[in-house]
């Protein structure tokens, strides 16, 4: 018709997408900051906010687990182990490192601070069935051995060094690196033995 304006398809405003539910589960029901992952990634939870990471092999985070309350968050991917520990934990973990005199190379254990992304697991009960529009979860993805509970502050549960000296319910950060550390330890230490002769083993043990 003469004189009419088409309408400028820039003006229409697109339906916003809702969150997909794993998504939605970690931003809505627990208030964890996200990244959105490209097509066929898992999603990615940003550290250094509410919470940091500790990375190692899961065998030696299974032995400090009796550092950690019921409540503590951990997950497992493949044979690594993750342990969420309180924010700014991982900038502390090469000063405490050294303070334990861990001074080791290859220790095989990992900290995610401020600035880093780690991934997210499923959401637990997931493994079996999945809800419309929630994608099953992919063969060595990682998955929740303790997962966090929603409505509670995951911050409380968490270990961190001012739980030193304190009063507080926090685990002690300390004893929960000291203990990694050593297993990650006995670990290199018998890895490094597994090829050599009964005369090197002895020697690495005493190291």
């Amino acid at each position: 018709m003469a004189g009419t304006v088409p309408l400028a398809a820039s003006t229409v405003p697109h339906p916003r997408r809702p969150l997909d539910p794993v998504r939605h589960w970690y931003e809505n029901d627990l208030g964890w900051a996200t990244v959105p992952a490209p097509p066929g990634e898992p999603l990615r939870l940003v550290t250094g906010v509410r919470f940091d990471v500790l990375d190692m092999p899961a065998e030696a985070g299974a032995k400090a687990l009796r550092h950690l309350l019921p409540g503590s968050p951990v997950a497992l991917r493949g044979d690594r182990m993750r342990l969420l520990v309180a924010a700014g934990s991982a900038e502390e973990l090469p000063g405490l490192l050294d303070w334990l005199e861990w001074r080791v190379p290859d220790l095989d254990l990992r900290a995610l601070g401020a600035g880093g992304r780690t991934e997210a697991p499923a959401r637990p009960g997931r493994a079996e069935g999945t809800s419309r529009g929630e994608a099953q979860p992919a063969q060595g993805a990682a998955v929740w051995l303790r997962p966090p509970e929603p409505g509670r502050e995951v911050e409380a549960s968490l270990p961190t060094l001012s739980a030193v000296g304190g009063g507080g319910g926090a685990p002690d950060l300390v004893r929960l690196v000291d203990t990694v550390a050593t297993e990650c330890h006995r670990i290199r230490l018998r890895r490094a033995g597994a090829g050599r002769g009964p005369g090197n083993r002895q020697a690495l043990a005493s190291s």
